[in-house]
């Protein structure tokens, strides 16, 4: 059935998404904050600054007004910077009548500064229940400049409803964009937020010179630590085995699409942090979370060393070359680490 599908947020994913959403046969509106940007949408049907060369429908309409964009919508797409949800989040819940109920989704990717919780959680916070129908993350393995050329995606619609699951996968899935469902909401959407943090790892050993045995253990390791912090807070272990856990690790890891990469292999080049998110252009989320995850990794007394050396060379301003020699000189310990974190019940 063809839904009317307001996205929020014109960036490269939002755009990417808004694709999706068009070539699926729905009613597309892509709203921004930006008049020349979405000016340019709606007259040359392109978004170059955030994804150069690709050409968007002409039925994909641009929007700066939140009421109209969102009007009578179906289904609300947030896909914006973290540090943006709130602000958003809370201007949509002014604007809803609670007669039209949309379902909202979510495929931004980080956690709140200084509350350290997660997205959902924020929106659940600014819109009362009673004026959604339904709210789904949607995260994975996917970078924008490749949904737009209709490479090959699978990523995950988590909701603790299957229903709900099951909605936004009908919404999304064709030939090239393959959707799963996923009950873990918690798993999934710690999977997205922390891989960021080693991601700016990874660019950063690149940046450096180190090789393939390098990045090998910094994602593997990473990996432990994400569901270390993850089944903390009650994920799933097996969830960060799945495409929002070990398969967004690698695509955002390894490519040079991924902006946090990016950022480290700058910062690992000698580029100062700041330099580097200045002429970067787009929001680097990964920054912004290693500073969350450090802090609540603290809070919890749980054990996280790379995120904390990643976290001592963006904000303290650590050598990374003597940040990666403290972290290998570290005492010996078992693979199998014994600070086993049982599964637990508390939210973030």
């Amino acid at each position: 059935m063809k839904q009317k599908v307001a996205v929020l947020g014109a960036g490269s994913w939002g755009t990417a998404l808004s694709m999706v959403l068009d070539e699926n046969g729905h009613d597309v509106r892509l709203w921004g904050n930006d008049p020349k940007q979405i000016k340019e949408i709606n007259e040359q049907h392109t978004n170059e600054h955030y994804l150069p060369g690709a050409k968007l429908s002409e039925a994909i309409v641009g929007y700066t007004n939140l009421k109209a964009a969102i009007n009578e919508a179906d289904a609300l797409l947030f896909v914006l910077p973290t540090k943006a949800i709130r602000v958003v989040a809370k201007e949509v819940a002014s604007l809803l009548d609670g007669q039209t109920k949309p379902h909202l989704i979510h495929a931004s990717k980080g956690l709140e500064q200084d509350t350290h919780k997660r997205i959902s959680v924020i929106i659940q916070e600014e819109i009362p229940a009673e004026k959604y129908d339904s709210l789904v993350v949607l995260s994975g393995p996917s970078h924008a400049e490749e949904v737009a050329k209709k490479d090959i995606t699978t990523i995950t619609a988590a909701s603790e409803s299957e229903e709900d699951a099951g909605y936004v996968q009908k919404l999304f899935m064709n030939p090239y964009f393959r959707v799963y469902r996923n009950t873990d909401v918690i798993g999934v959407e710690l999977g997205a937020a922390l891989k960021n943090i080693i991601a700016v790892g990874a660019g950063a050993l690149h940046g450096l010179g180190y090789g393939d045995n390098a990045k090998a253990a910094l994602m593997t390791r990473g990996l432990a630590e994400i569901s270390r912090l993850g089944t903390a807070f009650g994920a799933d272990p097996m969830t960060f085995f799945g495409l929002s856990g070990v398969g967004d690790l690698i695509v955002t890891g390894t490519s040079r699409h991924s902006r946090n990469w990016r950022a480290g292999d700058l910062i690992g080049k000698g580029h100062d942090l700041d330099e580097v998110l200045n002429n970067m252009g787009m929001v680097v989320e990964g920054v912004a979370t290693t500073k969350a995850a450090y802090e609540l990794a603290k809070e919890k007394g749980i054990e996280m060393p790379i995120t904390e050396a990643i976290y001592k060379v963006l904000y303290e301003k650590v050598d990374v070359k003597k940040a990666i020699e403290e972290l290998m000189l570290r005492e010996g310990k078992a693979e199998q680490s014994s600070q086993n974190v049982e599964k637990g019940s508390q939210s973030i």
